[in-house]
């Protein structure tokens, strides 16, 4: 019984089967190897849109709810929470299901082949928590469930980005996968052998790309929205700062449709009949009204991406207000991330003590992970390790090749 092989990430998600010995990726949406792990609810059409499409949506500003980085949302209480969509009761669960089923479905039809069951990778940690980090594979094989696939493992996504490196490494080498994704960083410490490679240790922590967009928007785009603003009390002449987590909330991708309720509208409402810069509350509120937050957060990750890709960018604000926008540098925008990276050097270097193996003795870093491709990753991480040869894994693609080729034997 074939099994398929299924990447389910924060931004994007793929899936493939093994075929000679060699992962096959399948084409989820035309022409594209990976699928946005996004969903839209069209009010119109009564029908849930996955990927490409679910974005298109967005954009072409159709009525509904857009939704992405659900997978951030595995071992919270809200995956349980029901809400009424397209006239249905749904929970989170569901609505994972949903994609999962649609894109089972997918790769039956591409292949002509039934997929009873998956080789689901995970982070090493979900949460830092335990009790939530167990709670979330239990919502994740819940999802697998009520999407059709009778039954699903699990293996670490490093793990399985390492089994489809193992090429760029001689035998005996040490090397080292990093695995910056959308929500989480992981990381597998493993040496090659002649067969097959001895996995010597994995680690992980909740830091991922999301969380680069978050504190990018909240610092440079969040104060024109009135972050930081005073606002007068009702009473005498004191002020006091306008609250944090309206913002925060904002700036993080899988927060923003929760705060289209009327309780946060009714909030910026009272912010702005008292705000000492009214101009900027007027903005927020504008945001929520039209549920701009989203297209905040494209343009915050496409600042980011043309900041890596050409030293300097900027963030593009015109679905708020005419010539708004954010300059962005190199320099800044490093400063801004230097905190996360750190960390995710120090969760490396962590992996590879626990193995009881020196830094040193680490011979290839090898990066895949679509935030990997931050040059700001890259120097924290080669910094940790100097003596180590670098390889680019495929980015988007090394974990859904390694489950591919581990898929079959997952099932004995």
């Amino acid at each position: 019984m074939a099994v398929l092989g299924v990447d389910f990430g924060t931004s994007n998600s793929a899936t493939a089967v093994a075929r000679d010995g060699k992962a096959h990726m399948i084409a989820l949406e035309q022409g594209e190897m990976t699928l946005p792990t996004a969903v839209f609810f069209d009010f119109d059409r009564k029908a849930m849109l996955i990927g490409g499409a679910a974005g298109a949506a967005l954009l072409a500003g159709e009525e509904g709810r857009y939704m992405r980085a659900l997978k951030s949302i595995l071992g919270a209480p809200l995956m349980r929470e029901k809400r009424n969509l397209l006239g249905e009761k749904l929970d989170f669960i569901d609505i994972i299901a949903r994609f999962l089923g649609q894109v089972k479905a997918a790769a039956e039809t591409q292949t002509g082949e039934r997929y009873e069951r998956a080789l689901s990778g995970r982070p090493v940690r979900f949460h830092p928590d335990d009790a939530r980090n167990a709670q979330a594979e239990v919502d994740l094989r819940e999802a697998y469930a009520r999407a059709g696939f009778e039954d699903v493992a699990f293996m670490y996504e490093p793990e399985a980005a390492a089994l489809a490196n193992r090429a760029v490494l001689g035998q005996g080498d040490l090397g080292l996968i990093v695995d910056i994704g959308g929500g989480t960083s992981d990381f597998t410490l493993f040496r090659n052998g002649e067969d097959n490679i001895d996995i010597l240790g994995s680690h992980g922590v909740r830091l991922g790309g999301t969380d680069f967009d978050r504190i990018v928007s909240v610092e440079t785009v969040m104060p024109l929205l009135g972050r930081g603003s005073e606002i007068r009390h009702a009473f005498g002449d004191e002020t006091h700062t306008a609250p944090a987590t309206i913002f925060n909330d904002l700036a993080t991708w899988q927060k923003i449709p929760f705060l289209y309720a009327p309780d946060s509208r009714r909030l910026a409402k009272d912010l702005l009949q008292y705000a000492v810069e009214p101009e900027k509350l007027e903005r927020l509120i504008s945001v929520l009204e039209d549920e701009l937050g989203h297209d905040i957060a494209f343009a915050v990750e496409a600042g980011k991406i043309a900041v890596n890709t050409a030293g300097a960018g900027e963030i593009d604000l015109r679905v708020i207000e005419r010539g708004l926008r954010v300059a962005l540098g190199a320099g800044a925008v490093e400063e801004l991330l230097a905190p996360m990276t750190l960390q995710m050097a120090e969760a490396a270097l962590e992996t590879v003590l626990k193995a009881d193996s020196p830094p040193e003795a680490v011979t290839h870093l090898v990066f895949v992970g679509g935030s990997s491709l931050m040059e700001v990753t890259r120097s924290a991480l080669g910094a940790a390790f100097p003596h180590a040869q670098v390889h680019h894994g495929s980015a988007l693609t090394a974990i859904v090749d390694g489950l591919g080729l581990a898929a079959e034997a997952a099932f004995g």
